[in-house]
């Protein structure tokens, strides 16, 4: 459940951006249909999944509060060992940022070994986790706010 006043942020990657644009829509579009005002959802685009933590370490101790932080991005395997340095840092920074804050951060970003699991999980045969990561974001926020109660 949503309310009134909420606000919510999505931070997103641009790399591998034919992906995190449809993983966006369905996050944006499941904020919308369970009563978030459009005006109420914040975008911010970094240029890969590694920079997202920064974002949201900004996000945390800025001066907008917000209900949650929904994280996107897709990180893919290539020929190097570069995609297990990026998972991991960015899962585990941001699992540090979740852990130590009270606001949600929801970890919406696909690691994949093929573009084809990616887009198959941006809107395709395993579903949009975009919209996935706004149910958890929803559910999440809805269980900070009843309990500051």
């Amino acid at each position: 459940m949503t309310h009134p006043g909420q606000r919510w942020a999505i931070v997103v990657s641009r790399f591998n951006q034919r992906v995190t644009d449809r993983l966006l829509e369905g996050a944006v579009d499941t904020l919308i249909r369970h009563g978030v005002p459009a005006d109420a959802v914040d975008v911010f685009w970094t240029p890969g999944a590694f920079e997202i933590p920064n974002m949201v370490h900004y996000l945390l101790n800025g001066n907008k509060k917000y209900a949650a932080i929904i994280t996107l991005g897709a990180i893919v395997r290539g020929e190097t060992p570069h995609f297990d340095f990026i998972a991991a840092s960015t899962s585990s920074a941001l699992a540090d940022l979740n852990r130590h804050s009270n606001i949600p951060v929801i970890f919406g970003i696909l690691t994949c070994d093929t573009m084809a699991q990616a887009e198959d999980r941006a809107d395709g045969k395993a579903g949009n986790k975009g919209a996935e990561a706004a149910l958890a974001a929803i559910e999440m926020a809805d269980l900070h706010y009843r309990l500051k109660d």
